[in-house]
């Protein structure tokens, strides 16, 4: 079993949203297994910011899904959307 690198885009429900707390809440909501390897806010348009995520995972069945929903559980996270992925 390999190793997965994957990187997700994270828009936000508007431009107030502060991205220090959906940060601190994708986090918590990473499902076991699944390790953060970088974030960084990104500017879109309009004063609206997207976090980027970088994770690495095993490389087993339905962790990416699941990883997706729980993301997109994250309070004021409007989409969640899986930019690149690769392996290890």
């Amino acid at each position: 079993m390999g190793q997965v690198a994957v990187l997700f885009r994270v828009m936000p429900q508007g431009v107030e949203t502060d991205l220090n707390e959906v940060a601190k809440g994708v986090r918590a909501a990473l499902p076991s297994g699944v390790t953060v390897r970088g974030m960084q806010a990104k500017d879109i348009a309009f004063g609206l910011r997207s976090l980027l995520i970088a994770v690495v995972m095993n490389d087993t069945g339905g962790i990416l899904e699941s990883t997706e929903r729980a993301l997109a559980q994250v309070p004021h996270v409007e989409s969640v959307e899986v930019m690149e992925e690769g392996l290890l």
